[in-house]
């Protein structure tokens, strides 16, 4: 599902992203309009008959999102921002993974695009790469490096976990994947599926030194007095990834 809000300059490309993946699965998805008032809807309103969309006021991404899940019927969920898109052959890939071996939840890999579509910042996902490979739960407390457009769960995960925190305003998925973390071991799929676009109005881009801060505050919440150690690599993570990206 994607959650939308004022997306019109990148919003087609996420939905033929959606729409153009091809493999064995039955795709349903649905688009969370917030009330847009530049021209979203009649983006939207082009590919209403491959899939079903809403549109009016809620209380944020988080609340879309819900919302978005609420409404679905399949056993595999996920949700794209209406900014990013998904490499050719993601669900495909996420569908053969899960029939080889049947899983809670999976990530793969993310790329960083602009604006326009050009791959930026190889530095960052060869970093989240590395991370992936030698996930643990307590290297997850430690820091956010699940990416969030390239992470599916089963309908029986969300029904187990629960909605979206409506709190969370800049980490609601890193919030979900703990919570799903301490009940589950992920699947890592090693393959680029999906691309996160920075661009000048996206929240994070905007609000990184508080979106990381959140971040850190939620994996604090998360922990137990015994995992004060990655909770202190935490902040020191959250403090270079603030200065790299102002750098960026």
């Amino acid at each position: 599902m994607t959650p939308s809000l004022n997306q019109g300059p990148f919003i087609e490309r996420t939905i033929l992203s959606v729409l153009e993946q091809e493999g064995d699965f039955e795709l349903e998805y649905i688009v969370v309009d917030g009330g847009s008032t530049d021209d979203s809807l009649d983006i939207i309103r082009k590919y209403d008959h491959r899939l079903r969309w809403v549109s009016e006021k809620d209380q944020g991404q988080s609340d879309a999102i819900n919302k978005g899940f609420e409404m679905s019927s399949g056993d595999i969920l996920g949700w794209l921002n209406s900014d990013d898109t998904y490499a050719s052959g993601a669900l495909a890939a996420v569908i053969r993974s899960y029939r080889k071996r049947p899983f809670m939840w999976c990530f793969g890999d993310c790329r960083n695009i602009d604006e326009n579509d050009h791959e930026i910042r190889t530095l960052i996902t060869k970093y989240k790469i590395f991370e992936s490979k030698r996930y643990s739960y307590r290297r997850l407390l430690s820091k956010d490096f699940i990416s969030q457009p390239a992470t599916f769960f089963t309908r029986n995960v969300y029904q187990e976990v629960g909605p979206l925190d409506l709190n969370c305003h800049y980490s609601m998925d890193y919030d979900y994947w703990l919570r799903i973390g301490k009940r589950y071991s992920p699947v890592y799929i090693h393959k680029i599926l999906a691309n996160f676009r920075w661009q000048k109005d996206s929240k994070n881009s905007e609000n990184y030194g508080q979106a990381a801060l959140e971040t850190y505050l939620t994996a604090k919440r998360h922990a137990t007095s015994a995992e004060t150690y990655p909770l202190y690599r935490h902040y020191i993570h959250y403090v270079i990834l603030r200065t790299l990206y102002r750098l960026l």
